[in-house]
This record gives structure tokens, C-alpha cells and sequence, in this order.
């Protein structure tokens, strides 16, 4: 026998290594290099109404949220005012990530106003592209 690993015991810890690999990736931060976190406003989808995208109560007055499902960020800058927009940014095609005051993208600071999509500040050409909304009661979907 010689000494050091034997196959078996080299196949063995390869297969080992292997495994683990994917648990480790799993285990990864959220704000590893290379990935945008903002930290201004968090926002949440919630839950899907059986009628539609969201409900008006779900819409905060001066702000709104980020549906990443259905391509949409739905605001309400006054109250009773709803207003939709893609959620791809038109300076490089990032996704929006927060709404506070503004609509905002994490990759080179563009922010558009929640009232009309337009631009406010950053580098982004021209304003976010309108999305048409049905309100029904309470409830909001897309046109």
C-alpha cells in the first residue's frame, strides 16, 4: 500500500467536495460583490388578490411597490391615485428595486417620480414605460 490517498478514498472526498459545493453556494449574503442591495425601502410583494395584481390597501400614499413577477411597479402619489410602470430601468436595463418618494434603481442611481415615471434624477434617457391598470373596488391589475 502506498501512502497518501487511495482512489477510493480520493473518488470519495471528491464526491464529498461536490456535494457540499451547492449547500455552500446556498448559503451565500445577499450583498456579495457584484449584487445590488439597497437599503433605502425594502419592498414586499404582498400576497396576490383573487381578483388581480394587488389591492389599494396594499399601495402605501407617496410610495408604491414592486411586483418583479408580473413586471410592474404600481404607486400611489396622492391618495386614491394609482399609477403603473415597467420596472426595467431605461439607462441599462437594470430592474428597479425600492420605492420611497421616487422609483429607484440600484445600478447607477436613476429615479423616476411615482407620479408619472418620469426622471428625476441619475443617468436614465427618458422616463419608465406606462402600464395600464384596471381598479375594480379594490382590487388593481393590469390592463
Amino acid at each position: 500500500m502506498t501512502e497518501g490517498l487511495s482512489r477510493r478514498h480520493a473518488i470519495g472526498a471528491a464526491t464529498m467536495v461536490g456535494v457540499g459545493v451547492p449547500v455552500l453556494a446556498a448559503c451565500g449574503s445577499s450583498d456579495s460583490p457584484g449584487t445590488a442591495v439597497d437599503t433605502e425601502t425594502p419592498t414586499t410583494t404582498p400576497t396576490e388578490p383573487a381578483g388581480g395584481l394587488t389591492t389599494k390597501a396594499d399601495i402605501p400614499v407617496g410610495g408604491g411597490v414592486i411586483f418583479p413577477n408580473d413586471g410592474v411597479v404600481v404607486t400611489q402619489p396622492e391618495a386614491g391615485t394609482f399609477h403603473g410602470f415597467t420596472i426595467i430601468c431605461t439607462h441599462q436595463g437594470c430592474t428597479v428595486t425600492s420605492v420611497s418618494s421616487t422609483i429607484n434603481c440600484p445600478c447607477h442611481g436613476s429615479k423616476y417620480s411615482i407620479e408619472d415615471g418620469s426622471v428625476v434624477s441619475g443617468p436614465a434617457p427618458a422616463a419608465l414605460t406606462v402600464v395600464d391598470l384596471t381598479i375594480k373596488g379594490n382590487d388593481i391589475s393590469k390592463a
